[in-house]
């Protein structure tokens, strides 16, 4: 049974910085494409981060580029996200995604996941 849970979440202030944590199981990790989507109340699951399986290769949503980080850590079967300089906009439900066998960091932005996590929430105020 696959499962990824994340981690991390919380309740900031603007220009504060998060780490989140994504651990997976359940499935070869080291080999798939690995993604952070989030959610905001009343809006659209929108693309944030996706990262190769090797880590070479990284995507960014325009909105957060400069600003968040993605990386894993194959040893560990963990995916991370760093978020800086938060600011309200960045409040949602941030989940982790896990590619397709075969997929790519392209892929992953257009949503074509495998699995999904529960998220954790980031809540920022001003």
């Amino acid at each position: 049974q696959v499962q990824l849970v994340e981690s991390g979440g919380g309740s900031v202030q603007a220009g504060d910085s998060l780490e989140l944590s994504c651990v997976a199981s359940g499935r070869t990790f080291s080999t798939l494409p690995m993604a952070w989507f989030r959610q905001a109340p009343g809006k659209e699951r929108e693309f944030v981060a996706s990262i190769s399986w090797s880590g070479a290769n990284t995507l960014y949503a325009d909105s957060v580029k400069g600003r968040f980080t993605i990386s894993r850590d194959n040893a560990k079967n963990t995916v991370y996200l760093q978020v800086n300089s938060l600011n309200p906009n960045d409040t949602a439900v941030y989940q982790c995604a896990q590619g397709q066998a075969g997929g790519n960091t392209k892929t992953l932005r257009q949503g074509l996941a495998d699995y999904w996590g529960r998220g954790t929430q980031v809540t920022v105020s001003s």
